[in-house]
Formats: structure tokens, sequence, C-alpha cells
């Protein structure tokens, strides 16, 4: 059986580590595997929590804040060889069993395998499925909402069919907290895009993988939970996923096509905002700033 890399970038994660790791054995039940931790110079006790509860862990130290998709890069890099890539975050717990369906989804044109993904607490399977942004399904979350746009394949990037999270089901791309990718998927795409700091390399990695012939695929018995969200309540992430978002689009359309794209993802924001929520106000507001997607990306 081909080992699996269990790829996790880490920044700050002291406090989700454990949990984590506890969750390994069962999550990764049926498999050779080995953990390959790239930390992005974490001011907590991350390393010290890694070497103790982990010691058999490959642990590379970036030396900087460098981003998930370089963390990815240097965890990769250090992997040596392996069968099947599965990258992970590290507020993921996975349950029974959940990386051994996942591997075996992959073939026949799967190139990366995704779970069911639970919020803590919740008992209905988060949306975790997307189509490719398009300057329609922007406008349609702006004026009807992503959730009411949903139901209509053409206007919205949410996949809410709750009949998609019921069977195994084909999509542009996934929610990237937890990827199973198959080593001929990884060798085919080569690294992961760098210059998206945060939010949106996902994106780019599937896309590409699709175009070169490796689709996403949901894996509906295979699942774990999710701690994160932090960028639904946090200014400054919110405004990097929406900034991220129409850097990729522009990056894959022309120039007339990302105004219009980037014009329905300001209303968007911006009636959001006057709805008072202050993630929306604080992306709008980049958004609307000349040069904000030329800027580097960064924290």
């Amino acid at each position: 059986m081909s080992t699996v890399a269990v790829i996790v970038v880490t920044w700050n994660s002291a406090a989700v580590l454990p949990g984590f790791l506890a969750a390994l054995p069962d999550g990764m039940a049926g498999l050779d595997w080995r953990l390959v931790v790239a930390d992005n110079d974490s001011a907590d006790d991350t390393v010290e929590v890694l070497r103790t509860l982990a010691p058999e862990a490959t642990v590379v130290q970036t030396g900087r804040n460098a981003g998930y998709a370089a963390g990815i890069n240097a965890a990769l890099d250090a992997a040596g060889e392996y069968g099947v890539a599965l990258i992970c975050n590290p507020d993921v717990r996975m349950r029974q069993g959940c990386a051994k369906r996942l591997v075996d989804s992959l073939g026949d044109g799967v190139g990366i395998a995704v779970p069911l993904l639970y919020e803590e607490g919740r008992d209905v399977p988060h949306r975790s499925l997307r189509r490719e942004s398009t300057v329609l399904r922007a406008l349609g979350e702006a004026v009807i909402g992503n959730t009411r746009a949903g139901r209509f394949p053409t206007l919205s990037e949410l996949v809410t069919d709750p009949a998609a999270y019921e069977r195994p089901t084909r999509a542009d791309w996934a929610t990237g907290a937890l990827m199973a990718i198959s080593g001929e998927c990884m060798a085919a795409c080569g690294k992961w895009d760098e210059s998206f700091f945060l939010y949106s390399e996902e994106t780019e990695f599937c896309l590409r993988a699709r175009e070169l012939g490796y689709v996403t695929q949901l894996e509906p018995s295979a699942e774990a939970v999710h701690l994160g969200g932090d960028s639904q309540v946090s200014p400054r992430l919110w405004t990097l996923l929406t900034l991220n978002r129409v850097r990729l689009y522009g990056r894959r359309h022309g120039r007339l096509s990302t105004a219009a794209f980037r014009a329905a993802v300001l209303l968007r924001e911006t009636s959001r905002a006057a709805l008072g929520r202050k993630a929306s106000r604080a992306a709008a507001t980049a958004l609307a700033r000349p040069g904000a997607l030329n800027a580097a990306p960064g924290p």
C-alpha cells in the first residue's frame, strides 16, 4: 500500500494541535502514513507541542509566516516519496476511517477527494462544494444571497442541494480544510501557488487540476469536523478572502470580465455592510481602493 503523506501547515496552532493529533490514529486507520508539518514561525508553543505529542513527525520550520500554500510546498518537499498527499488544517478532526475512504475514492479521473465537513456542535454537513466563479454567479449572490442563489447553478458558486452531499459528487472546487490528492495529480499540477498567501490557493489548485484532467469529488462516507470559520467574523481575513477571490478571477479572465466580476462582488459586500456586517464593510472598503488587487498579499 502506498504511503500517505499527512501534510499540515501550522501558525500559532498550539491550542488546536492536541485535538488534531489525538484524532489522527482513528482517522488514518488502515493506511501507512507519516506526518509532515510545516510551521510558519509560530510565536506560541506549536513546535514544542509537536515534539512532545508527535515526536515521529517531520517538522519543517519555514522561519517566516510564509502563507498556507508556501507551507504546503515546504512540507511536500520534505515528505519524500508518497502515493497520496493528505492536506489538513490543524483544526480538523478526522472521524474513524476518514482518510482511507478518501484514498480509496481516488482514481477513475478523481485526483482530489474531500470529505463531508461538519462544524463543531452541528449535525448538518457544511456546504463545502463550489462552482467556478462567473460574473452571473457573483451577481446572483449579491442580489439574492448565496443560499437562495445556490438553488440555481447559474446564479451561485455555492452548491446547496442536500442530495449533492449524500452521494459522491464532483465539483469545480471544494473547501480546502481536508483534501486527499493523488500522487499522480500532484505530479501533474506541481507546486501550490504561493502568490495567494491565504484563501483561493485551494481554488486555484482544484481548477488547475481539473484542466489537467483531475476532478475534485466529495466522498460522503468520509467525515471530519472543522473548527474553523475565522474568516466569517474577522474583517482582516474576510478582506483577504474577498480580494484573493477577485485576484484569481482576474488571472483567468480578461480585463472587462474582471471589472464586471469585481463590481458584482463589491455590490455584495456593500449591501452586507449596509446591514451592519463589519467584515463586509472592511472588504468593500479595500475592494473599492485603487490598486487593491495589485498589493502584495499578506496577513
